[in-house]
């Protein structure tokens, strides 16, 4: 099993146990320092101070200072729903990208199989771009 799918698989059991029933949803991240790194959306009273559920495991490479190389997020919609593997949204591809364009993320795909695009692959046209003299990404 390569670290996609281990990735994928760890997301799966993690939402069993944390969300028996219901919605449930985490992300898992594995390090250059071979840590993986799990995080769920906190729940929260006022919608307006929700945040990503990549967000917690972000934080935690940031605090060990680790580089991300992988990414993925998890959901289902209930205990008996497939799971779902979603495409960082555009403020999480932000946070990720501090570790550079070459992170592999797991994608939204049409038959719901285990994809992952490199960050470049997915922002071919990001703003980084317009900056030639500066090497965001050494």
């Amino acid at each position: 099993m390569n670290i996609e799918e281990k990735l994928f698989e760890i997301a799966k059991e993690f939402i069993e146990e944390r969300y028996p029933t219901g919605w449930g949803g985490v992300a898992v991240m594995y390090s250059k320092n071979e840590k993986i790194y799990t995080s769920v959306a906190p729940e929260v009273i006022n919608a307006s101070t929700e945040l990503c559920i990549e967000t917690g495991s972000i934080l935690e490479a940031h605090k060990y200072q680790d580089i991300i190389t992988h990414s993925i997020c998890v959901v289902r919609d209930d205990e008996n729903s497939i799971f779902k593997i979603l495409t960082p949204c555009g403020t999480c591809q932000e946070r990720l990208l501090y570790w550079g364009n070459k992170i592999k993320v797991g994608i939204t795909t049409e038959n719901n199989k285990i994809e992952y695009k490199t960050l470049k692959e997915l922002q071919p046209h990001h703003w980084t771009n317009a900056y030639d003299d500066i090497d965001f990404f050494e």
